[in-house]
């Protein structure tokens, strides 16, 4: 609008209604919208909506620009293109636990329950056990479920003094919190953690043995998923790495859980989900991570998750934060809001980084909160009152 109609205006109580989110819009840019509705260049979706905190698509893009160079030449302006086909789910996605919910599945791009209805599960994932287990324990997991979560994530880190260093110790405090996370009806992750041991090949035979015990362990109870290897990174490839591990492991819990969900994650801290899409892996049941933090993260990587949805490829978003990647800075609630409206219009499950009280900005609960609740807000880091505030969006 400022290159090519500079002097163009639209008024504000005539335009302002045709905008249904126009809440949602910076004030800064008030007038240029409301000059592009007048001038005919933007339409809106066909709800009214502008999406004002949106991406576009190329042709959206494009077909902006054609609109504002017919209006500069008095010409009018180009019809709309028929919209693309959305990604969310057609009906509103169900929560509930898993008495309500059954088995999951995953039906076409979109995680179902039993019925084969939408459902979206949102919650919190646990620290490193070995660091933060207290935040694990039955009290801290029945606090999350009562402030709403219906899902709960293990992180078993794997190296950082891990399994790979006290295999017995942390296979012991993992499946209690997995335990406690059955007994509070939530589903729960289990949570592979590598993370400094980026190549998931490098301990094949350990994660091959825990999961199968885990699957055997778990195979009657719908409320378990399993979270193969949580961010590759370093020199790894999807093709050569990661997707032959992840065949070896899905084969090995598929023995024991025939139906159970299983997440996937890719390269470069599972954002690499662009390969994935170009090849998955065989199989039923099978979601694809995405990992973000707001301060880092954002439009790119939101484009990459069209992509892929509109490839075939279901993603679950098993770890997110409010904070940089590292997970400091912040907290950067404006892109934070941005990315679970994005989510929530897809139908896209999340899991929040993390329950603890470790002072960084990342951490949902404030130094010195009680590890087994119950917490009020002044328990809730400001990143913790965000996301707990969430789990019914």
């Amino acid at each position: 609008m400022k290159a090519l109609l500079p002097q163009a205006r639209g008024d504000y109580a005539a335009q302002s209604p045709k905008i249904k989110d126009f809440s949602a819009l910076d004030g800064r840019y008030y007038d240029a919208v409301l000059a592009a509705y007048a001038s005919g260049v933007v339409h809106g979706d066909p709800d009214g909506s502008f999406r004002p905190k949106d991406t576009l698509s190329r042709a959206e893009a494009c077909t902006l620009f054609q609109n504002a160079a017919k209006a500069q030449a008095g010409q009018p302006p180009v019809p709309s293109p028929p919209p693309a086909p959305s990604p969310a789910p057609s009906v509103q996605p169900r929560q509930g636990g898993a008495s309500q919910n059954g088995w999951l599945q995953v039906k076409g791009t979109q995680l179902s329950n039993a019925a084969g209805e939408p459902i979206v599960l949102r919650g919190m994932s646990s620290h490193g056990l070995q660091w933060y287990g207290q935040f694990a324990s039955p009290g801290a997991i029945a606090a999350t479920a009562d402030c709403g979560a219906n899902l709960f994530r293990v992180a078993m880190y794997t190296g950082e003094g891990g399994y790979l260093s006290q295999p017995a110790a942390m296979k012991a405090k993992a499946a209690a919190a997995v335990d406690a996370a059955i007994a509070n009806d939530l589903y729960v992750i289990l949570d592979w953690h590598i993370l400094s041991d980026g190549n998931p090949m490098a301990h094949v035979e350990e994660a091959a043995a825990f999961f199968a015990e885990m699957a055997q362990r778990y195979r009657d109870v719908p409320n378990v998923l399993y979270e193969i290897c949580n961010e590759p990174n370093g020199n790894v490839s999807w093709a050569g790495d990661v997707k032959p591990y992840a065949q070896r492991i899905v084969s090995v819990i598929r023995a024991h859980s025939p139906k159970a969900v299983i997440l996937i994650g890719s390269p470069t801290w599972s954002q690499d989900i662009h390969l994935a899409a170009a090849d998955p892996v065989a199989g039923d049941n099978l979601m694809y991570t995405l990992h973000f933090y707001a301060g880092t993260h954002g439009a790119e990587l939101r484009g990459r998750i069209d992509d892929a949805l509109a490839k075939g490829l279901p993603i679950f978003v098993s770890e997110w934060g409010t904070s940089r990647a590292d997970g400091s800075g912040g907290v950067f609630l404006q892109q934070a809001e941005v990315w679970l409206d994005f989510l929530d219009a897809r139908g896209i499950s999340w899991c929040g980084w993390s329950l603890c009280d470790k002072s960084e900005s990342s951490a949902a609960l404030r130094p010195g909160a009680p590890p087994d609740g119950p917490w009020d807000q002044s328990h809730l880091s400001e990143s913790g009152r965000f996301m707990f505030s969430r789990f019914h969006s």
